[in-house]
C-alpha cells in the first residue's frame, strides 16, 4: 500500500488533531510545574493509578496520556507524534486518527496493568497472609526479603510514623502492642503499594502510530539519528523487538512501561485489521 494511493489532494503539515494534541500536552506539562510550586502533585492526580488502588479515578484513563515526566519525555513523544501522526491524520482524517490515538493509549495501559496484576500477586498474597496471621518472625521476613520496602517518597512520608512507632514498641519489649501496630502498618503499606505505580505519557499512543506508519508505508525510508536510512517496516520490527526484550528482561530497572508501549502497538494492530476487514482499500 503506498501513500500515493490514499493521499488527499492537500497535505497539511500540522493537521488539526495533531496541533491540538501538541497544545494540550504542552499546557498539561506547564501546569505540572505551576501546581507543583503550590504543593499540588498533578502527576499523582491525573496520572493513571493501578485499577484496583484507592487513588484510581476513571478519568485518569484519558488524562494520563497528557502527563509527562520531564523535558526529554515530552519532547520525544511530541516529536514522534508529529513525525508519524501528521501523515496518518492526513490520510485517515481527524476523526479516525483521534479514535486510533485514544484506542492505542487505552490499550497500552490495559496490557501494562494486566501484566502488573500478575506481577504483584506474590507480594499481595504475602501481605494478606500477614494481616490474617501476624507474627514478629513473619514481619522480619517481609522486611528482610524486601517484600516491604519504601519505594516512593509518598510511601516514606505516610508510613514512616507508623514504622517508627512499631520499632519503638519492639525495642521497649511491648510485643502485643507492637504486633497490633504491625498489622496496621501492613494494611497501610498494602494501600500505598497498590497506589504507588503511576503511568504517565503519550508513549502508548505514539508506539501505536509508529506501528500504523510501518503497516501503511512499509517501504518509506526513515533516518535514524538523521543519518542511517532504514525502511519503516524494519524500523517498527526493530523497535518492537527492543520493547519486547526490555519487557521480559528481569534485570531491567529503567522504570519505563515497556508493556504499555507493546500494548499500544498491539491494540493499534488489531484496530487497523478491524478497519481493513472486508475492504480492498484502507482509508
Amino acid at each position: 500500500m503506498s501513500f500515493q494511493q490514499h493521499s488527499p489532494s492537500g497535505f497539511n503539515v500540522l493537521p488539526p488533531v495533531i496541533k491540538n494534541l501538541l497544545i494540550i500536552n504542552g499546557i498539561f506539562f506547564l501546569a505540572t510545574f505551576i501546581f507543583e510550586q503550590k504543593g499540588i502533585d498533578l502527576a499523582n492526580i491525573l496520572g493513571l493509578h493501578y485499577f484496583f488502588s484507592e487513588d484510581f479515578r476513571p478519568y485518569q484513563i484519558v488524562t494520563y496520556m497528557f502527563m509527562h515526566g520531564g523535558i526529554g519525555h515530552i519532547f520525544f513523544n511530541m516529536f514522534a507524534l508529529w513525525m508519524f501522526g501528521n501523515v496518518l491524520e492526513n490520510v485517515w482524517g481527524p476523526k479516525r486518527f483521534l479514535i486510533y490515538y485514544v484506542v492505542c493509549g487505552i490499550g497500552a495501559v490495559i496490557l501494562h496493568y494486566t501484566v502488573h496484576y500478575f506481577e504483584i500477586q506474590p507480594t499481595l498474597n504475602a501481605l494478606n497472609d500477614y494481616i490474617l496471621n501476624p507474627s514478629s518472625e513473619q514481619l522480619n521476613f517481609l522486611i528482610d526479603s524486601k517484600t516491604i520496602q519504601f519505594s516512593t517518597p509518598q510511601m516514606v512520608q505516610r508510613l514512616e510514623p507508623i514504622y517508627t512507632e512499631l520499632r519503638q514498641q519492639l525495642s521497649s519489649g511491648n510485643a502485643e502492642r507492637a504486633l497490633q501496630i504491625s498489622v496496621d502498618f501492613v494494611i497501610e503499606y498494602k494501600k500505598e503499594f497498590l497506589n504507588a505505580p503511576v503511568v504517565v505519557g503519550a508513549s502508548g499512543s505514539v508506539f501505536g502510530l509508529l506501528l500504523a506508519f510501518g503497516m501503511m508505508f512499509p517501504n518509506t525510508l526513515l533516518y535514524v539519528y538523521f543519518l542511517i536510512p532504514i525502511k519503516a517496516k524494519y524500523f517498527v520490527i526493530f523497535y518492537g523487538a527492543i520493547e519486547l526484550f526490555a519487557a521480559f528482561n528481569p534485570s531491567n530497572t529503567d522504570n519505563i512501561a515497556h508493556y504499555a508501549h507493546l500494548g499500544g502497538m498491539l491494540f493499534g494492530f488489531f484496530l487497523i485489521k478491524y478497519w481493513q476487514k472486508g475492504r480492498k482499500e484502507f482509508y
